[in-house]
C-alpha cells in the first residue's frame, strides 16, 4: 500500500517517463530520427516488423499524440494528484491493449519493451493508496 506522499512520487516519476520517451514524437523532424533508430534497432536485435515509411497523417497523428502526452507528462510533474494517477493507469491501459493488437498484427517485437512499462506504469499507479480515494492530498 503506498502512502499519499509515495503515490505522488510515482505520478511524478511517471511524468517524467513519459516526458522523456514522448518528446521526440512533438516535432516531425525529431520524430523522423526516433523512427529510423528504432527501425535500425529492430532490425539489428532481429525483432521483425518492419517499419513502414510515415505518410504525413501519420506524422501528423504521432506529433499529435506526443504533443498531448507531453503535456500531460508536465501536469503530472507540477501536480502529481492521485486522481491523475488513476486516470494515467487507464490511459496506460488503452496504450497497452493497442500496443498488443499492434504486436498481433505483425509489428516489431520493439513494442514488447513499451508494453511491459506500461502494464508496470499502470500497476504501480492503481496500487490502494493508505487514506483512501479521496480526490484532494
Amino acid at each position: 500500500m503506498w502512502s499519499r506522499a509515495g503515490y505522488r512520487g510515482v505520478v511524478r516519476a511517471s511524468g517524467w517517463y513519459d516526458l522523456l520517451v514522448t518528446a521526440a514524437f512533438v516535432i516531425p523532424w525529431s520524430l523522423m530520427l526516433l523512427h529510423q533508430l528504432l527501425g535500425q534497432l529492430s532490425r539489428q536485435w532481429g525483432l521483425g516488423g518492419e517499419l513502414p515509411d510515415f505518410a504525413p497523417l501519420h506524422v501528423l497523428m504521432a506529433n499529435l499524440m506526443g504533443s498531448i502526452v507531453c503535456v500531460w507528462s508536465v501536469l503530472r510533474i507540477r501536480d502529481p494528484q492521485l486522481q491523475f494517477g488513476r486516470y494515467d493507469a487507464a490511459g496506460r491501459l488503452l496504450f497497452a491493449t493497442w500496443q498488443a493488437y499492434a504486436l498481433n498484427q505483425g509489428a516489431t517485437q520493439l513494442l514488447w519493451g513499451f508494453l511491459v512499462v506500461e502494464l508496470a506504469w499502470a500497476v504501480l499507479q492503481l496500487w490502494p493508496v493508505r487514506g483512501g480515494e479521496k480526490l484532494t492530498d
